[in-house]
């Protein structure tokens, strides 16, 4: 018996599948295109056109970003405006809108300092949260209140001859402010106490 030998089987096999596997998955690529897809309402949803100024972080809270302002175009002179009758008062005009609000913010923060120094009591406020005799335990405390989210000083003084490290957080002007925040320490496990000091 002879053996007859086969020349080209196995590449010509392979390169005939992959172009019979090629030409069925593009004809379902073409049958699933061309069907209209199920559960799915084309003409429900309006088109709307891209908003060139559109800020992905409005939906999320914080910082209220005022819209662009579109640049002022001169209005058209109006008529004199109708005298009032004799004898009733003027009317009051409210301020026009201001085009700088980095003004209006700087002149607001001043306002507020203003108010807050005219407020002030002549005292500055402390809140304590430890006196320790070892610095080592000082930085203990001041860690933890780190973590709190709280930025405390050691400050080291002289008590009976021996040195007293005292955890503190202030100074601040208002004691409002500084029983908010010992009121807070309170609630967090700390023994905290309010000190006053004279300016």
């Amino acid at each position: 018996m002879r053996h007859q030998q086969q020349r080209g089987g196995t590449i010509l096999g392979f390169i005939l599948g992959l172009l019979i596997g090629l030409g069925i998955a593009f004809g379902v690529a073409v049958y699933v295109s061309k069907i209209p897809m199920p559960f799915v309402n084309r003409d429900a949803q309006p088109h709307t056109p891209p908003q060139p100024n559109w800020n992905p972080n409005t939906a999320l809270g914080g910082k209220v970003t005022p819209p662009p302002v579109a640049p002022a175009v001169p209005a058209a002179p109006a008529d004199a405006p109708p005298e009032a009758a004799p004898g009733t008062a003027p009317a009051t005009a409210t301020p026009p809108a201001s085009t700088d609000p980095l003004g209006d913010l700087a002149q607001a923060q001043l306002q507020k300092a203003q108010a807050k120094a005219a407020a002030t009591d002549g005292y500055q406020y402390f809140v304590q949260v430890g006196a320790f005799r070892s610095k080592a335990d000082a930085d203990a405390q001041r860690a933890k209140l780190g973590l709190l989210g709280q930025e405390a000083r050691v400050s080291e003084r002289e008590q009976n001859g021996r040195p007293v490290f005292r955890v503190r957080i202030g100074p601040m002007d208002q004691r409002a402010e500084a029983e908010a925040l010992k009121k807070q320490l309170d609630g967090a496990g700390m023994d905290a106490a309010l000190v006053r000091i004279q300016r």
